[in-house]
């Protein structure tokens, strides 16, 4: 009791005896908590921002580079892979140096990256350049072990959703705003094939700025940073990871998750250019449209995290497990619908709404993760990882519309494993508990508040 008055003096929001805060107050910047947020979000927007900064302008750089589409479907497998090994690094490196440190490192170690895409100029540079670019997409593993350090049980999934979906509205706004930035240096009288390449510096700068920040200005605990010992981990590298895949429910929600978060990273790679193809549009049309799909993260994903934790108040790990099943079947179906539909309108209606649902997914998995282990890194960080590749893949043997159909039908059958999913001490989608929450290793699991 006196730990938890001492802690409530400290800091300008209410927290638990840890230190977490046990509210969220979106507009505030208090330190450490709401400053961590907003740096978190930042800092992630700005990778979101890099690494899907060349999907809008493809049709230009395709006819510069002479990609075939081929070349085009391996960049964008390029990138998945790059993400998936730099999350599986990610993880266990917040556990051992910090997301601070994990993120800043990260993002200004592929900012010149970014820079060197100017550069490429055959499509084995750019399929390369992609797999590095992806690389940045790891923050997101620093991003949400952040908040996950910062708030208690009870908000950590809205803030889990906020911190995520506002960063994810850097994949939208690069659809916009990378077309106009051509546009603009197309009308100052420079060609098209040069235009592309100054375009890079815009992103890479952003992120270098957002790395500074967080490097400058970001705690990773509630106390302090992890190089003056506060909550250091004794663990091993191995034994984080190993720890992780000993975890049936880690495995489960990767699969799930690398079918709504996955499902959103490739609709991100192919949609400026599916609109750009299918329906004859503009470049600057094809990216607004495109944007749209990404923009709605700033409402969609905020919106899984709340809907988790009211279901969770309500019902428990049941209303989360359930409310997370229904909203990722219905973006499978709406997904299935995208790719059967040949009318300009209908289709933009139908993504507009598939975005809704696939997104707000995403921050209902993200409630459910903190109540799997304490060891979470190894789930956030191999999130992608069964189901990325075969998501890049998909798109390979088919037409792009057919393509999202099958995306569609695989996203629901990957989410029934959600009802397999058990917590001895809270119970699952169709049983009770089995045991007393007190009795749970304090190691492994987090409590649900």
């Amino acid at each position: 009791m006196e730990a938890l008055v001492e802690n409530e003096n400290k800091f300008s929001l209410r927290v638990d005896k840890d230190g977490k805060a046990t509210e969220f107050r979106l507009f505030s910047t208090a330190p450490p908590h709401m400053r961590a947020f907003h740096l978190a979000w930042a800092s992630l927007f700005s990778c979101f921002f890099s690494t899907f900064a060349i999907p809008p302008l493809i049709p230009v750089i395709r006819d510069n580079l002479n990609l075939t589409d081929s070349d085009i479907g391996n960049a964008g497998i390029a990138s998945f892979c790059g993400s998936i090994f730099s999350r599986l690094l990610m993880g266990p490196a917040c556990d051992l140096i910090g997301p601070r440190l994990a993120s800043s490192a990260l993002s200004i170690l592929t900012a010149p990256i970014v820079f060197a895409t100017c550069l490429a100029s055959s499509p084995r540079d750019f399929i390369l350049l992609r797999f590095l670019i992806g690389f940045s997409i790891g923050n997101f593993v620093s991003n949400q072990f952040w908040m996950s350090s910062m708030f208690s049980s009870n908000v950590v999934g809205l803030a889990n959703g906020f911190a995520a979906g506002w960063a994810n509205v850097g994949s939208g706004a690069t659809q916009l705003l990378m077309p106009l930035i051509y546009s603009y240096i197309t009308s100052l009288g420079v060609t098209s094939f040069t235009t592309w390449r100054i375009a890079f510096v815009l992103p890479a700068l952003l992120q270098l700025t957002t790395a500074w920040m967080v490097l400058y200005y970001g705690q990773d605990l509630p106390d302090g940073n992890y190089e003056h010992g506060q909550d250091k981990p004794k663990d091993s590298f191995l034994r984080i990871l190993g720890h992780g895949l000993k975890n049936y429910r880690g495995w489960i929600l990767a699969l799930t998750y690398g079918y709504c978060f996955g499902v959103e990273l490739t609709v991100d790679n192919i949609i400026a250019q599916y609109f750009y193809d299918r329906f004859n549009l503009k470049i600057q049309t094809a990216g607004a449209i495109a944007a749209s799909f990404g923009l709605a993260n700033f409402v969609s994903r905020p919106i899984g995290g709340v809907i988790s934790d009211e279901m969770g108040r309500r019902f428990g790990i049941r209303g989360r497990l359930w409310s997370l099943w229904v909203v990722q079947t219905m973006a499978g179906l709406l997904c299935i619908l995208l790719g059967r539909l040949n009318s300009l309108s209908a289709s933009f209606m139908v993504m507009c709404g598939f975005s809704l649902f696939v997104q707000a997914a995403s921050g209902l998995t993200f409630g459910v993760v903190p109540f799997v282990s304490k060891r979470r890194a190894f789930h956030l960080s191999q999130s992608l990882i069964l189901s990325s590749l075969w998501l890049g893949y998909c798109f390979t043997p088919f037409s792009k519309e057919t393509g999202i159909s099958v995306m569609g039908l695989m996203i629901i059958i990957c989410t029934l494993p959600v009802t397999l999913l058990y917590f001895p001490q809270w119970g699952g989608m169709f049983y009770g508990p089995s045991m007393d929450s007190s009795s749970v290793d304090s190691q492994d699991y987090c409590l649900l508040a």
